[in-house]
């Protein structure tokens, strides 16, 4: 697992041990920084079910100007530390709140902070043939209040696996859907209203 992009190419980071963290595959970060292109410069990142940090710390290595990596295991948090330790970003570009996602975004909403873009790519969830995706990635849809923390341009890139059929909710409209191997990502915008 490393940096693919920017002032922190080639850095290899970190990553804890065993099944409690799923890094998003180099090649699937590739493809997804390569479809944002120039977004990323100067965008605030809310990278949520942060892991190892990969799809924050690559967005601070493109450009970004600041990124909140939210993440519920200490032990996580602390090899995200060290891996923005590690890539030399400077500390103002880059805050860990060790929280669990859904309250977390409750207090952002209630803060009325916003950001550029919202990355997820929480721990996959289970096939769901005839009935409606219980996932991580579906809790984070049918958050109704997740829009209000986007910028008016702003975008959600969610993560998923094939075989977790979503359902995209109404205050969301996709933009691309970008499949590789089992990983796929929604690009989302808040509907207009």
């Amino acid at each position: 697992m490393r940096i693919i992009g920017g002032i922190a190419a080639g850095r290899i980071l970190q990553v804890p041990k065993g099944l409690g963290v799923r890094p998003t595959p180099d090649l699937v970060k590739q493809a997804l920084f390569n479809s944002l292109g120039p977004r990323i410069l100067e965008s605030r990142v809310l990278d949520l079910f942060s892991g190892s940090g990969a799809l924050g710390l690559e967005s601070l290595s493109r450009g970004a100007e600041y990124v909140l990596s939210i993440e519920k295991s200490i032990k996580h948090a602390r090899w995200i530390q060290g891996n923005v330790k590690e890539c030399r970003i400077p500390n103002d570009r880059h805050k860990m709140k060790v929280q669990d996602v859904f309250p977390a975004l409750k207090q952002l909403v209630e803060q009325g902070t916003q950001f550029d873009l919202i990355m997820a790519d929480p721990p996959f969830g289970e096939k769901n043939i005839n009935k409606r995706s219980q996932s991580l990635s579906q809790r984070l849809l049918d958050v109704a209040e997740l829009p209000r923390i986007l910028s008016p341009d702003g975008l959600f890139l969610m993560g998923h696996t094939k075989r977790d059929d979503v359902t995209i909710t109404p205050w969301w409209e996709c933009r691309k859907t970008m499949k590789h191997g089992d990983s796929m990502f929604e690009f989302l915008a808040p509907v207009s209203s």
